[in-house]
């Protein structure tokens, strides 16, 4: 058996959400500190995702480090929040220089906070960067200021990564970098070799992508720095449990990881609105594992022998082979 990947998860995970229905939120608040020893109980994590600013926490950064070391983890990233109000109309491509301009400092700040506290990378979600109506803005001009603003962000940086983690739409109707392959273009255009994909599953699967074809495009580019795993009924972003769902394309997607020799953190982007989020980890993790141990009994020879034949029925054998023998007698989360 080949050694486990190690675990990780976006801080939020262990907060508490709100939405436009319960706009009093789907339990009390939790905060920073909370969330961080939330995301210790769960026993198999290494690793966390920050969001910052650290919104309701007005400690101190030792303080947060703290947190971390009692619980066993580290910050692999520092999400900067370019996606408020203040950014209602983009971040990078907001018409308002001023705005612009504070977005960057933003991400700035968060990149100074990161190599702080030692992170891997930098995320930058640019859910706000787009358009929502025909005409509504020129596409040459809004594509440019986007890379322009990545550009000077992250060649002011070398000595970090920077991922971007595309998205089709939410809460712009269209977001700028949508899918694997514009964010690429994006990506190659600006040249920097500090700049690569955040690969959202769920984003991939609602944005009507085969996430292993997506997974493998950006390898082949040389640019999957990281990847967030999650499920959804593919017509919504719904962060459910990995698994849940799409359970064959997610072993599609880690089989492709794992063929390429992708040794990457398997990293957690759920939103448990109404499950315990401590559990919700522990039943992703439990699954992970299982689709571990599964891409290490599958019989890569014969699934590539079938491949070569296109023999979709053959292929489906192994892989129900692999998983549900891998999936027997698992453990039941603590």
């Amino acid at each position: 058996m080949s050694e486990l990947p190690v675990f990780g998860a976006g801080i939020w995970h262990f907060a508490t959400y709100k939405d436009r229905y319960a706009t009093d939120g789907y339990g009390p608040e939790v905060g920073l500190l909370e969330q961080i020893d939330r995301a210790g109980a769960v026993g198999d994590l290494s690793v966390v995702d920050l969001n910052y600013p650290f919104v309701g926490f007005d400690g101190t950064l030792a303080e947060v480090n703290a947190a971390l070391a009692r619980n066993g983890l580290r910050a692999i990233a520092i999400t900067p929040e370019i996606y408020t109000r203040t950014f209602m109309k983009g971040s990078f491509t907001n018409p308002d220089p001023r705005i612009r301009q504070q977005a960057l400092e933003l991400m700035h700040e968060a990149t100074a906070v990161a190599k702080q506290l030692g992170c891997d990378y930098v995320k930058l979600w640019t859910g706000q960067d787009g358009w929502d109506y025909p005409f509504q803005v020129n596409h040459h001009d809004l594509w440019n200021l986007a890379l322009d603003g990545l550009k000077e962000l992250v060649s002011a940086h070398p000595e970090i990564n920077f991922v971007i983690e595309y998205k089709p739409r939410e809460p712009r109707v269209k977001i700028i970098f949508p899918s694997a392959a514009r964010t690429l273009l994006g990506i190659e255009k600006i040249g920097l070799p500090n700049l690569g994909i955040l690969l959202d599953f769920g984003h991939s699967l609602y944005g009507l992508e085969s996430p292993a074809d997506a997974a493998q495009l950006a390898i082949d580019y040389g640019r999957l720095f990281a990847i967030d795993v999650n499920d959804n009924m593919r017509g919504w972003d719904d962060d459910m449990v990995v698994g849940s769902v799409h359970l064959v394309e997610t072993f599609e997607f880690f089989h492709t990881l794992r063929r390429n020799g992708w040794q990457g953190v398997w990293q957690l982007d759920q939103f448990p609105f109404r499950e315990d989020s401590v559990e919700a980890a522990r039943l992703a993790i439990r699954f992970l594992k299982a689709i571990h141990r599964a891409l290490d009994v599958i019989d890569d020879d014969a699934l590539a022998e079938a491949q070569s034949r296109h023999d979709a029925l053959a292929a489906h054998r192994l892989v129900q082979d692999a998983l549900l023998t891998s999936m027997a007698g698992l453990e039941s989360p603590r």
